[in-house]
């Protein structure tokens, strides 16, 4: 029973005799009277309840004797009561409710006085646990009392109240029903319309069990079973529909009754399936729960019992109870389990609602039956068999009565649309409304009757409730634990789907308060309308007789969702929901398209897409686009609208996944959903998922996945897919074949229809070796499509390689390639191979291929090749050891390390290239395996024996040996190979020097080597560690010793056999000391010990060690940090460590059954093992690069050391702090800063000022601790993380600041969180140290930085008239809301009147929130703080002027600086010299044309300033161009400096500011078209702001958009100016790089002639050059630059030096084809003007000193000078040429000899000083003086002084005597 207060033992005796004695007293009243008595009881007054009559007597006439129960049954209750005339079961309702108004404090009656479940929201109807507050609605039985009746009744009885979120609570334990199996858990309908949900874990321990040792059997045996399990019965194990059924009912323990989403907000729906969980209730079946005080006692028949299956045994179910009691169990028979369940299908741990039916003899075993379906009332039996029903008969304790227990009630009140009863007379019991049948035609007064004995069961315990309440059920599928519907065991949902429209929803009840019951059209199962869902608006009263809604009336309606527990279907009337599309996630299929909202933009770049209220899909990265979106943000914002095509549909984990891509959703072909749905032939689009080396994964609808091999990507031939596809990337496949059993698909991307069985059978009749012909149908960047002619079908496509298009080098196959074009007929081409499973024809022109061909030379096997043949093939693949040559035919042999050139074997790859032609000699041929052997070598043929009856066969090795001559031996004791012995000591000849080794020669035909290892005798010896055998030479001959053979092939030592030896055979020599006066045994590994020291030899270079040699055939590894003690020479291991240097180094470990040797190069001190335990605080190691990241360099110290270096421990300056300049393996120092021995981590910094004993200074000092910060202190830092509240700054160590968002800028910034970047360098003050809790804080306000706090404008400050910069703070429809920039928050109104010249209609598409404006003030009202703001064109143009002529009078101050500093230093030759001689101006007339030729310009600098680089390329096009602003009107004209210039200048200013009809002043960068559209509505002229707009839109995919605005500004743009030609040309590069970028070859070539015409011709092919340069595609501007020179190199000699520019300059890097240029220009230009020729020559000469070779530019112009030696500007541009040299090489010299010889101031004087004229000589003395004085020294400057002042001396001489002669002759 419930607990309840206990009172003093003595009180409560006589209070309980007192109240026996009132009701005996009354005994002799008959029971109607005693019904019809009514007093009132107090609940407030608790104290005198024993004094008055108890108000529960029973209201009902004299009730029969109850079939089940007998008077012996009823007295054995009270064994000792006394004789009464009330029946035995009056007589114990009698004593309960005295014994209860005793010993229990009850609250029934203390609430609101008949309060009515039918008039509240108890009943969960719609699933979000809202309760209703209604007015007390009065019963029927109320209406019949008489008027005179002044007795007021108190409802004193339990409460009748059903199940809701409000009242279930942990701890309840509930009837249900499964209502949906998922696959981690179960959906459990529980009354009243909840729903909860049970977890697999939660079901039984012996499934829980089972479980975690499948995971633990997978996580140990690797997915192996010792049981011998496979994955089908493990996926059985965790399927729950092995464990329950959709209609079974459970017995359920409430966990929690949590708030929250459930799955994390993914899709799902409640109970009812309508509507989106706020609740979500937490079930369990433990038994051990759900049987919750259940103890051995309340065992009895007929009461209901949840066990868990432990054991299946042969005829039945071992159950687990869940008692205290472990040795009591449960049996189940298999006839007893029930229709839903046989012996064969039962799993261990799944749990079952059973009965008991009896217990064993000696009470441990329970048996049980799980017959839900057996026939309800049926008679008991005699004895205790119980076989006949399952009701429960008899009750030792309250705790007998558990949910699903049918139970026999009598009832003692019907009202408010519920019943109240008792159990046995002893406990309370209530059943509600809608667990009554309250929605039957007929009254639940009508139907029952108080006094009578009902049929019930029960629903679920209320745990708070005191007394104790039991809630009940009479409806008949719970007392049949079935389905409502006729057939027991069919589902109501089949019948009538959820989402269902019903046209003719008849009214069948109406409840004033609760809402409609409706007919649905299934029997027994009616449908439910709350009055919440009635219609959209409000309802607050309904009648069953009146309005809309009145009993009989007919109505639209849709079910939203069964309740099982109820009966009930859940339907709505309103008009959102009969219009809504979806209402549960399975209602959507697969493939459908559907539209959305966007709800929200991930930051992982999905979408999260709202299709109807409450369900939601998501869009993946790769299905937003076709093409990969750089910003998905500026294309998708939240509440757009979208169509998309539904992916994914998994309602079991409510999973919707959908797509976006055009290609899918506007697609016709059929959807795939499933391989059964799936045929050959099928085609279909799909989504890469993976791209792979052999092929591609392709996706389609509902998880479907196929394989794409790399032969059916494409009819060309693709090497490596990742080169052409990408994951995400949308292709049309059509299916070759499908797998349905095993779920696997084969599809291909090449056309169906191109390749028919025409196809197929000239495929098969194609032969390999055939020479054919074809035309070029395609070309890409590496191979050309032929389509082969002539071989009985069409359209047979072919693929030549670029590598196969010639028998030469790279170089020169690529040059081949560009003459080849589309369309091209081909003759002469071999088929060297053919893949008729892949449809493949690999085609080749080589003309060594081909001829072969002609010639017959097919080789196809050994059968086809003799010795000696010398054979023409191609390189297919080459290995460690060998290469594979193909012929034509087919046919392929191997040409081993042994058979390569000396020369070649050390070459990578022996000197060869896959498809490289290559001519070779068969050797050996191998018939027993049908191999044959090539060699590259001399090839000798083996001799004939002079006897062919003798022959080799029956000579031994020795006579072989002796057959063998030796030619020509070093050693005359040589003789023959028989003298080539073991130990043999002889003479050998350096042929060849490597690293490794020397190639000797023994003899003419005998060769050996000596390895490093075997030519010095110890350390000492050797010379030059880092190269050894340096100090042999060429041709020397040494004193060696045989010791073995050289096995070339796998690099073996072998020893000496003669059956081995020949005179191919290359034998290891040594010519160590000790072994040719000693003998010397083969060093093995198993001599070598651990500690010894050796000298070892570098062989190669590992990715983390470096492989050393002791002997030829012991090899060894060092790891690189083992290499020695400083981490110096480990950065460069090349430099340091390289190929054949010298290493000493002792054994750290020896394995000889893996050969392994490990060694080391450090000195004992350094080389103990570095862990955690040795590392001590400020040590400092070498350390290795093991991994990069853009936030820090992971590096390994040991093989058990490792950790991150931040990017404050990278440098002393953070600006340098860049992760990207570290490799893989390098080597570098690191110092240890902190180490924590425990968790294993080690702090690291790479700081110079912590590795290196640097002097620099600390830009950034070290913080590792917070003591490290100061209040006050200016530190940078880097961002570590952007939070919606502000930034977090790593300033070092542990150290981290927050920064507010108001303390990030001075200024408002609308989208503050693009201001700063994670891992950005920022600069900050601290302003708050929290020493305690460790916070910081910093402010990166410039002001506070700086300490440069600006004043805030006041209110008070501003007048009338005043122009202001503000800031849009909102928009409204009357105006926009502007805030002064810097003021204490003042802000004002501009009207809509004052916004523009012109009318405005919407204020929101000139104005957002954030933009940047210009205002003017028009009215104050101080009192008010309002002000009134202007934002017209016409308030700012006075404005404007006065702004010109401040920015031109500061324009004047600049460039009278600018003239001061290019003053005169020094001499002033001015005064040395009269340069306005007559002369001078003759010859100065005549040099008026040859200006100073300017410097070369580089190739990065532009004609029109920066380019605007947008999605990666430069959009004007201009990267060879000089000028350096955007806008030509902004250029300046050069001499229009005048007054009257400017001031036209500054009226076209103003005119174009009035221009400007949106006065829209605004700074910021556009983010949206209306920006962009407001911004051209002001300057529809610039082409500039076009261009950007365009970018705009690429960057949102919409290619077609930007083309329609290209179009449109091409058409706005005036061509009546030149300025607005110019703002067109912008506009015609910015389409050519859009067709480039995102056209066709076609698209782009029809661009480009359109803009050929428009514009200048000449200017258009340099434009495309230059798009072509910055794209990358350099054959492409190779060709077009070779176009232009022929269409327009006569009449542009500009042409020739740009042409010229780009092959001097990487990557072309061709000066010879360079230089070709000049004398074919020098043909093609005419020869007048002669200027034309001169300039071409000297920009050829410039070329050569900024690009070439400087000695061919003084070459140029020295030429240059002599021809033309009155034009003294070449002279000028040649010395600027040879001081901007001198300035990158450091070389003076020839600077100052070329001035001092063309001035005639050489050390050899003499003749020639008054070489150059004085005029040229005054700029060439200045500019020798300004040189000297910026490179030179004050000796070199006072020497150009002397020398100026000696030249003016002597010319004035020279000029005095000039004048005396003339004056002589005219006197003559």
């Amino acid at each position: 029973m419930a607990p309840h207060n206990q009172q003093n033992g003595a009180a409560k005796r006589k209070r309980l005799a007192e109240a026996l004695a009132a009701w005996n007293k009354d005994a002799s009243k008959t029971p109607a009277d005693t019904a019809n008595k009514k007093t009132k009881t107090s609940t407030d007054d608790k104290s005198t309840s024993t004094k008055k009559p108890l108000s529960n007597a029973l209201p009902v006439a004299p009730l029969a004797v109850s079939k089940l129960k007998g008077p012996g049954k009823e007295e054995a209750v009270f064994p000792r009561g006394g004789g009464s005339v009330l029946t035995p079961l009056e007589y114990k309702e009698v004593t309960n409710q005295a014994v209860k108004d005793v010993l229990f404090e009850t609250g029934a009656g203390s609430s609101s006085k008949g309060r009515e479940l039918g008039a509240e929201g108890d009943v969960d109807i719609d699933g979000e646990g809202k309760k209703r507050k209604y007015k007390k609605r009065k019963t029927e039985h109320a209406k019949d009392r008489k008027k005179g009746d002044t007795e007021k009744e108190e409802d004193t009885g339990p409460k009748i109240e059903g199940l809701s979120f409000k009242r279930i609570v942990p701890g309840t334990i509930v009837l249900g029903c499964v209502s949906k199996i998922n696959s981690t858990d179960i959906t459990v309908s529980l009354p009243n319309n909840l729903t909860g949900y049970v977890p697999i874990t939660s079901i039984s321990d012996k499934l829980t069990e089972r479980i975690e040792s499948l995971f633990e059997d997978d996580g140990s045996d690797n997915g192996a079973d010792e049981e011998g399990r496979d994955d089908k019965a493990d996926q059985d194990l965790t399927n729950l529909y092995n464990y329950f059924r959709v209609g079974q009912y459970i017995r359920a323990c409430v966990m929690s009754t949590g708030v929250g989403i459930p799955e994390s907000g993914k899709n799902e729906t409640s109970s009812a399936e309508h509507t989106k969980h706020k609740k979500r209730i937490e079930l369990s079946l433990q038994p051990s729960l759900v049987n919750a005080g259940v103890t051995v006692k309340e065992l009895v028949s007929g009461s209901a019992i949840q066990a868990s299956v432990t054991s299946v045994e042969d005829h039945g179910c071992i159950m687990n109870l869940g008692l205290e009691d472990k040795s009591v169990t449960g049996f189940i028979s298999s006839k007893e389990l029930g229709s839903q369940w046989t012996l064969s299908n039962v799993q261990e741990g799944q749990v079952i609602l059973c009965t008991i039916t009896g217990m064993s003899s000696n009470r441990k075993v329970v048996k049980l039956s799980g017959e839900a379906d057996k026939p309800i009332g049926a008679k008991k039996g005699k004895g205790d068999t119980w076989k006949g029903g399952l009701w429960l008969a008899m009750a030792p304790t309250i705790d007998t009565f558990t949910p699903g227990t049918g139970v026999e009630v009598l009832v003692t009140d019907v009202k408010n649309g519920g019943i109240r009863g008792k159990i046995m007379g002893i406990l309370d019991v209530v059943i509600d409304y809608f667990h009554g049948h309250g929605w039957s035609e007929k009254a639940l007064e009508e139907r029952i009757k108080i006094g009578s004995k009902i049929q019930a069961r029960v629903l679920f315990t209320n745990p708070n409730s005191d007394p104790k309440k039991l809630n009940l059920s009479i409806l008949p599928h719970i007392l049949s634990l079935g389905s409502p519907l006729e057939k027991s065991k069919e589902d109501p949902t089949t019948a009538l789907p959820i989402a269902t429209i019903l046209d003719k929803a008849k009214v069948t009840k109406v409840d004033p308060k609760l809402g409609l019951f409706i007919d649905v059209g299934i029997a027994r199962v009616p449908g439910f309308v709350h009055i919440s869902r009635i219609a959209d608006k409000k309802i607050d009263h309904i009648s069953e007789t009146t309005g809309s809604y009145k009993v009989g009336s007919v109505h639209h309606a849709r079910v939203i969702g069964y309740n099982a527990m109820d009966g009930l279907f859940i339907c709505s009337m309103e008009q959102k929901i009969l219009d809504q599309k979806y209402l549960r996630v399975e209602d959507i299929k697969v493939g459908e398209v559907v539209k959305g909202t966007i709800q929200k933009l991930l930051p992982n770049g999905s979408l999260i897409i709202e299709l109807s209220d409450g369900i939601t899909a998501i869009v993946d990265e790769n299905h937003l686009s076709d093409v990969k979106l750089k910003n998905p943000e500026k294309k998708f914002r939240e509440g757009m609208v979208i169509t998309g095509r539904v992916l994914i549909n998994d309602p079991a984990r409510k999973q919707l996944r959908m797509t976006v891509k055009k290609t899918l959703v506007n697609s016709d072909a059929p959807i795939i959903t499933s391989y059964e749905n799936v045929a050959p032939g099928m085609v279909a689009p799909g989504t890469l998922v993976n791209v792979l080396p052999s092929g591609a994964v392709v996706k389609f609808y509902s998880d479907v996945t196929a394989f794409l091999p790399v032969g059916e990507m494409s009819e060309a031939y693709i090497q490596d897919p990742r080169e052409h596809f990408r994951v995400g990337q949308s292709v049309i496949v059509n299916v070759l074949s499908v797998d349905v059993e095993n779920e696997q698909m084969r599809v291909s991307c090449k056309d169906p229809k191109a390749f028919g069985e025409a196809q197929q059978k000239a495929l098969v009749g194609l032969q390999v070796g055939q020479i054919v012909s074809g035309t070029v149908t395609d070309r890409s960047a590496t191979d050309l499509v032929v389509t082969i002619q002539d071989v009985g079908a069409e359209g047979l496509k072919g693929t030549v390689l670029l590598t196969h298009l010639v028998d030469g080098s790279k170089q020169k196959a690529a040059q081949a390639f560009k003459n080849f074009r589309v369309g091209q007929t081909l003759k002469d081409i071999l088929v060297v191979r053919k893949l008729e499973a892949k449809r493949l024809i690999m085609l080749s022109l080589k003309p060594s291929l081909v001829n072969a061909a002609k010639e017959g030379k097919l080789i196809k096997g050994v059968e086809d090749v003799k010795e000696g043949d010398v054979l023409s093939g191609y390189v297919t693949n080459i290995t460690l050891n060998n290469a594979l040559v193909t012929f034509p035919g087919g046919g392929s042999g191997a040409i081993s390390k042994s058979d390569m050139p000396f020369e070649k074997v050390t070459l990578p790859d022996f000197g060869l290239m896959r498809n490289q032609s290559i001519t070779t000699t068969v050797c050996r041929i191998d018939h027993s395996n049908g191999r044959f052997y090539l060699t590259l070598n001399h090839y000798q043929r083996p001799q004939k024996e002079e006897n062919p009856q003798i022959g080799y066969k029956t000579k031994n090795l020795e006579e072989k040996a002796k057959a063998t001559k030796i030619n020509k031996p070093l050693d005359s004791s040589l003789k023959s190979m028989a003298d080539i012995v073991p130990g043999k000591v002889t003479k050998a000849k350096i042929i060849s020097i490597k690293e490794t080794q020397l190639n000797m020669q023994v003899a003419e035909n005998i060769q050996g080597r000596i390895d490093i290892t075997q030519v010095f005798d110890s350390w000492s010896d050797i010379k030059n560690k880092k190269n050894p055998l340096q100090q042999f030479r060429r041709d020397q001959i040494l004193n060696v010793k045989i010791t073995g053979i050289h096995d070339a092939r796998n690099h073996r030592f072998l020893p000496i056999t003669h059956k081995q030896t020949n005179t191919r055979t290359i034998f290891e020599l040594s010519a160590r000391k000790g072994d040719l006066t000693e003998g010397s045994e083969v060093l093995t590994l198993d001599k070598i010990e651990v500690g010894s020291s050796w000298v070892a030899f570098v062989n190669n270079h590992g990715e983390d060690c470096v492989w050393v040699n002791l002997s030829p055939n012991i090899r060894g590894r060092i790891k690189i940090l083992k290499l020695s003690d400083d981490a110096g020479p480990l950065k460069d291991l090349d430099k340091n460590f390289p190929i054949g240097c010298a290493v000493k180094c002792h054994v750290t470990h020896v394995d000889v059954a893996k050969n392994n040797l490990d060694l080391s190069a450090r000195t004992s001190d350094f080389d103990k093992p570095i862990t955690y335990d040795s590392l001590e605080k400020g040590q400092i190691l070498p350390a290795r690069v093991t991994k990069v990241t853009e936030k820090q360099v992971m590096v390994q110290l040991s093989e058990y050391v490792s950790g991150p270096i931040g990017l404050t421990d990278l440098a002393d300056d953070y600006s340098l702090s860049q992760p990207s300049k570290y490799t893989k393996n390098e080597i570098l120092r690191v110092c240890v800063v902190d180490v924590d021995k425990v968790n294993k981590r080690v702090a690291l910094s790479a700081r110079p000022s912590r590795v290196l004993s640097s002097t620099s200074k600390v830009k950034d000092p070290e913080i590792l601790t917070l003591a490290d910060v100061t209040l006050g202190d200016v530190r940078r830092g880097f961002v570590k993380h952007i939070s919606d509240k502000g930034v977090f700054v790593h300033l070092g160590g542990i150290v981290t600041a927050f920064v507010k968002v108001s303390d990030i800028s001075d200024f408002f910034v609308k989208e503050w969180k693009t201001a700063v970047k994670i891992d950005q360098l920022v600069q900050g003050k601290i302003t708050h140290v929290e020493q305690a809790v460790g916070h910081v804080q910093m402010s990166l306000k410039p002001s506070v930085v700086d300490g440069k706090i600006q004043p805030q404008i006041q209110w008070n400050e501003l007048l009338v008239g005043l122009v202001v910069k503000g800031t849009i703070r909102s928009t409204a429809e009357y105006g926009v809301f502007v805030v002064v920039d810097g003021s204490a928050n003042v802000s004002g109104l501009c009207h809509r009147s004052e916004i523009s010249d012109k009318k405005v209609q919407d204020v929101r598409k000139l104005y957002s929130p954030g933009d940047a404006v210009k205002a003017k003030v028009l009215s104050i009202d101080l009192e008010n703080r309002k002000i009134s703001f202007g934002l017209k064109a016409s308030y700012f143009e006075d404005e404007g002027d006065d702004e010109d002529e401040d920015e031109d009078e500061d324009e004047d101050e600049e460039m009278a600086v600018s003239a001061d500093d290019e003053s005169d230093g020094g001499v002033d030759l001015a005064t040395a010299i009269d340069f306005n001689s007559d002369q001078d101006e003759e010859e100065g007339e005549g040099e008026d044309k040859d200006a100073e030729m300017p410097d070369a310009q580089p190739l990065t600098n532009t004609s029109r300033g920066p380019a605007l680089s947008t999605l990666g390329f430069d959009w004007t096009a201009s990267i060879f161009d000089s000028a350096t602003t955007i806008r030509a009107e902004d250029a300046d004209s050069g001499s229009d400096t005048s007054p009257a210039n400017r001031k036209k200048k500054k009226k076209s200013m103003a005119a174009k500011i009035k221009y400007d009809m949106t006065g829209d002043l605004d700074t910021r960068a556009p983010e949206s078209v209306s920006d962009f559209e407001r911004l051209l509505m002001g300057n529809p002229q610039s082409g500039e702001l076009w261009v950007r707009y365009m970018a705009f839109q690429l960057q949102l995919s919409e290619v077609e958009k930007a083309r329609e605005i290209a179009e449109r500004a091409l058409k706005t743009i005036s061509f009546v100016t030149k300025e607005g030609l110019e703002e067109k040309k912008i506009i015609w590069a910015a389409m050519l790089n859009t067709e480039l970028e995102y056209g066709t070859d076609e698209s782009l070539e029809e661009v480009f002639k359109r803009a050929c015409v428009y514009n200048d011709s000449l200017d258009m092919h340099e434009r495309l050059c230059n798009i072509y340069i910055q794209a990358g595609k350099h054959e492409r501007a190779d060709s077009l630059y070779q176009a232009t020179l022929k269409k327009h190199g006569s009449a542009a000699p500009s042409i020739w030096t740009t042409y010229a520019t780009y092959l001097f300059s990487p990557p072309i890097s061709s000066p010879d084809r360079a230089r070709a240029l000049l004398p074919r220009a020098l043909q093609i230009l005419p020869k007048t003007p002669e200027s034309a020729h001169r300039n071409l020559i000297s920009k050829f000469a410039q070329l050569e000193f900024t690009r070439g070779d400087p000695e061919r530019g003084r070459t140029i112009f020295e030429n240059l000078t002599s021809t033309y030696k009155g034009k003294s500007d070449l002279l000028i541009v040649w010395v600027d040429m040879e001081m901007k040299l001198a300035k990158g090489n450091g070389e003076a010299s020839g600077v100052r000899g070329l001035l001092e010889r063309k001035l005639g101031v050489s050390k050899d004087g003499g003749e020639g000083k008054t070489k150059v004229k004085p005029k040229v000589a005054k700029v060439l003395f200045k500019k020798w003086l300004e040189w000297e004085e910026k490179n030179g020294d004050n000796a070199g400057v006072k020497k150009v002084q002397r020398l100026a002042g000696q030249w003016a001396e002597e010319a004035k001489k020279e000029m005095v005597d000039k004048d005396r002669m003339k004056m002589i002759k005219k006197g003559d």
